[in-house]
């Protein structure tokens, strides 16, 4: 009787010793993707279990641009170092904005806002993150120009839409993540963005949720591929409470002039906007690609298949 008694004693001990060792891999693992804060807060509610939700969020991916050319002649240690540097200051800035974590692909970061708990406005903290990321990555380029250490480049891909979200795996090993077609194009979108010269782009969907409260070019109507229908992108300058100059007003202006007259197919008159478009800023590539594509259709007036109502289509990745 008094070794069964032992026996029950020592198993109940082991159980809340493993309950124990269960919390802290559990802590340990969420505190890897997320603020202690909005980790404790999922603790207290129970909803850090296996398994996943439909759930409304924003997905921000960003990317080291042009990463193998930087790295190149590099040393191991020094590749290990930089990146150690611009992830910290980047995912500073994820959970700055009660952002998730959501992995770390090679170079890339994938964020997700409003998962696993909601997050009221997901779209605008993205948006908020992805422009500290930019102010931050002024920051490390200064320090680095100071070192004679070559400049780091990003783009950024945003898209809000409802993914699957939650925890996979088991319960010894769990990983947070998303899933689903909105991710995916927030990917895309971040890979795009190289095509336009610009470091952040926003989908209509994330666009249609705080636009009164960011500055935004609208750049293309386009279809991604593994996506049939189209969506309309915009590239983020910055926030309402941030002035722009004048020269970026002038740009936007004859931009949105030119594709007004080229959803329109009066090739010619579009061609005169995005001229002005390049007065204003000789480097803008948007107005470059317009151009290249106004003088594309002068030679080869489209039909109504070739056209496709102005959608532009991209067949890689």
């Amino acid at each position: 009787m008094r070794q069964s008694t032992e026996r029950l004693h020592l198993s109940r001990i082991h159980t809340a010793l493993d309950d124990i060792s269960d919390e802290k891999r559990l802590k340990s693992t969420m505190y890897r993707y997320m603020t202690q804060e909005l980790a404790e807060e999922l603790l207290k509610l129970d909803d850090a279990k296996l398994g996943g939700d439909r759930k409304e969020v924003t997905i921000l991916f960003s990317d080291i641009r042009g990463y193998t050319t930087l790295t190149e002649n590099m040393q191991a240690e020094e590749v290990v170092s930089m990146l150690n540097e611009y992830f910290e200051s980047m995912v500073e800035a994820v959970f700055r904005h009660k952002g998730t974590l959501d992995k770390y692909i090679g170079d890339a970061i994938m964020a997700v806002f409003g998962s696993p708990l909601p997050l009221e406005k997901h779209a605008r903290m993205a948006v908020e993150t992805s422009l500290e990321m930019r102010y931050r990555l002024q920051e490390l380029n200064h320090r680095r120009e100071a070192l004679n250490q070559s400049k780091i480049k990003i783009g950024i891909g945003i898209n809000s839409d409802t993914v699957i979200s939650g925890n996979i795996g088991s319960s010894k090993r769990m990983e947070f993540t998303a899933i689903g077609d909105g991710v995916n194009l927030g990917s895309r979108l971040e890979s795009i963005s190289k095509q336009y010269g610009c470091d952040i782009i926003i989908s209509d969907n994330t666009f249609n949720f705080c636009h009164d409260d960011i500055w935004a070019r609208e750049l293309d109507l386009i279809r991604v591929k593994g996506r049939n229908e189209p969506v309309s992108i915009y590239e983020l300058i910055g926030m309402r409470s941030d002035s722009i100059n004048s020269a970026k007003q002038e740009l936007i202006e004859h931009y949105q002039k030119g594709r007004k007259y080229y959803l329109q197919r009066q090739f010619s008159l579009a061609q005169m906007e995005f001229v002005k478009a390049l007065t204003a800023d000789n480097n803008d590539k948007a107005s470059m690609l317009y151009l290249s594509r106004c003088q594309h259709w002068l030679q080869t007036p489209p039909t109504d298949t070739t056209w496709d109502a102005g959608v532009w289509t991209f067949h890689a990745k």
